[in-house]
């Protein structure tokens, strides 16, 4: 089963296994197998690549829970996280 959301996420993006950090117009894909097994994954919205979510592999007891799961994870990204200080501007090639 899978869902999808469109969101922005707030301060400090969101964090990707491929890419980094991830931010402006993203949709959500939450992905859970009839084992249980969860996947979450953002993509630019209207792109064609998507990105694992940094942190965003689980197992759900119950798979039918995954439409809150779901809910969940959108409200949580769309907050955002903590933005270190002096990380405004960070890109690889400033590093």
């Amino acid at each position: 089963m899978e869902f999808t959301s469109d969101f922005t996420p707030g301060p400090g993006g969101v964090m990707t296994a491929e890419v980094g950090v991830v931010t402006g117009d993203l949709t959500l894909r939450t992905e859970v197998s009839d084992t249980g097994a969860l996947t979450l994954r953002v993509q630019y919205q209207g792109a064609d690549e998507w990105y694992a979510v940094a942190g965003g592999e689980g197992s759900l007891p119950d798979p039918a829970a995954a439409g809150a799961v779901h809910q969940l994870m959108v409200s949580v990204l769309s907050r955002g996280g903590p933005v270190p200080p002096g990380s405004e501007g960070w890109t690889p090639e400033t590093a």
